[in-house]
């Protein structure tokens, strides 16, 4: 889910909650559970629904907010409210709907990204190992590589070069705010990729009036990092609060704040500054756990791969695995590695390498021309990036609803509708709709970012199963108050039933 704050990440109560392997949508997305307001609702006939849709929103806290909705029966096409609907919203994680529709339709969803190690035909002891973008692949992938290459009696190595030229273009999207881009929903994404290009970080209390104490999850990650801790351990009942700013163009983050004494530790995860650099140490290090030596390593930006024997591969999960994490836990990262890996299907030319396309924006063309293909729009939406963190994108809630039922009409209906969360079950809805009529049968996919929140999905009702869209926009209020009135109007969907 794309999230855009400023410099400072605070309450780190709340961050604590995302480890660096989760890489889940930001905490004020994920911990709504008991914003949802009371769930009794007398049963509403459906001519009924826009007047009760209009008192929520049209209630004096809400009058400089922008709304788009629309609600339509999703085996046919009878529109039960409309506000609009065809007018630009910016989406925030809604995007991802469009991306991993296209991602299914275009690659399938078994299609797996495989990383590989070819020794040279001219020197077997030259391996040449080539990422291709698996958004999925950590140390233990590397460390099977390594196993694979030590079965085959792999003792020495002379060369190493570990290829990063399969994505071209930017490693992060140009329009990105860059106060994000210390954060690990903003990490880069290149060919090269291990732990999602991101590293945790703890801090823990010590003795009152000492500094917090700092510790990595991943020492290798650390490496590139400069910290500045001017953090201080409190007294009992002081309160948490912690500020973590990033320098731009610089491998520098100062830590300020406090945590009392009886505090639990509190993790955080930033993104990894140089992850081509950082593949090379850990693929390094899991040769050296298999007892492979190497004489010289480098990283090369070649994406080209001749005549070479394949050593030793590993593959990511299927397509709709990694869906499925894009989905139900709003990951911007996942989101972008797919956007390029669609790519996979179109073949460059050798003499054309040095001068092919941004593969983002190859991406950004398939999409359009999927989604065109399904009967969306193309009109209906103006996308810059994979995850939605861009706040350049530009959507309407019909397109979206168009996509849904686009999808649910197709043969990956199924694939699809599962990679969304789930109310009160899963993913960014999990702690949503508890203990509401709807909990367990909302299917939707959430969106939050400063004065951005969206909600866009399917609802099985006694009336009709329903597709719906809702962005909020420009809205001052805390992301909760509104979160509160855009599931009061669910639930109001929830109690159709013909009259």
């Amino acid at each position: 889910m794309a999230k855009t704050k400023s410099l400072v990440w605070i309450l780190i109560f709340i961050i604590a909650q995302l480890t660096p392997g989760g890489r889940a949508a930001w905490a004020a997305e994920a911990l709504t559970a008991n914003s949802t307001p009371n769930s009794t609702q007398p049963a509403i006939c459906s001519n009924q629904l826009p007047s009760a849709i209009n008192a929520v929103i049209q209630r004096p806290q809400f009058q400089r907010v922008r709304w788009g909705i629309l609600i339509e029966t999703l085996s046919y096409k009878e529109t039960l409210y409309s506000r609009s609907s065809s007018n630009y919203f910016t989406p925030a994680s809604n995007a991802k709907l469009f991306t991993t529709a296209a991602a299914l339709q275009h690659l399938g969803p078994q299609y797996r990204i495989r990383t590989s190690v070819y020794s040279a035909s001219t020197n077997p002891n030259t391996l040449r190992l080539v990422g291709r973008g698996d958004p999925s692949l950590t140390d233990a992938q590397l460390r099977e590589l390594a196993q694979q290459l030590k079965k085959k009696s792999y003792k020495q190595v002379e060369q190493l070069i570990v290829q990063d030229g399969y994505f071209s273009g930017p490693e992060v999207d140009p329009s990105w705010e860059w106060g994000d881009l210390q954060e690990y929903y903003a990490a880069p994404v290149n060919s090269l990729i291990v732990n999602q290009n991101a590293v945790g970080l703890t801090l823990s209390p010590q003795a009152i009036g000492r500094p917090l104490q700092l510790s990595w999850a991943d020492p290798l990650g650390a490496i590139a990092w400069q910290v500045e801790n001017n953090t201080i351990t409190s007294a009992v009942g002081s309160g948490a609060l912690i500020e973590v700013n990033g320098v731009l163009g610089k491998p520098l983050v100062r830590i300020t704040g406090q945590l009392p004494v009886d505090a639990k530790p509190n993790s955080i995860s930033l993104a990894v500054i140089n992850p081509a650099e950082s593949f090379l140490r850990h693929f390094l290090a899991a040769l050296v756990l298999e007892q492979i030596k190497v004489q010289h390593a480098q990283v090369v930006s070649s994406s080209l791969v001749g005549n070479e024997q394949e050593l030793a591969a590993v593959e990511s999960p299927a397509l709709a695995t990694m869906v499925a994490e894009t989905n139900t836990n709003s990951n911007n990262f996942y989101a972008e590695a797919l956007l390029r890996s669609l790519q996979a299907k179109i073949t460059v030319p050798p003499s054309t390498t040095s001068t092919k396309q941004n593969s983002a924006e190859i991406g950004l063309n398939i999409v359009k021309q999927v989604l065109t293909e399904l009967g969306v729009d193309p009109q209906g939406y103006k996308l810059v990036d994979g995850s939605g963190l861009s706040r350049h994108n530009l959507v309407t809630p019909e397109a979206l609803v168009q996509t849904l039922k686009a999808m649910a009409k197709s043969s990956l209906a199924e694939v699809y509708r599962a990679s969304l969360p789930v109310a009160g079950v899963s993913g960014t809805l999990k702690n949503r709709f508890l203990n509401t009529p709807v909990q367990g049968i909302l299917q939707a996919k959430t969106g939050t970012m400063t004065g951005v929140s969206a909600l866009s999905g399917y609802l099985n009702t006694d009336y009709q199963p329903l597709v719906f869209s809702m962005i909020v926009n420009q809205y001052e209020q805390p992301a909760v108050t509104i979160r509160q009135a855009m599931d009061e109007i669910v639930l109001l969907m929830a109690h159709l039933h013909r009259c």
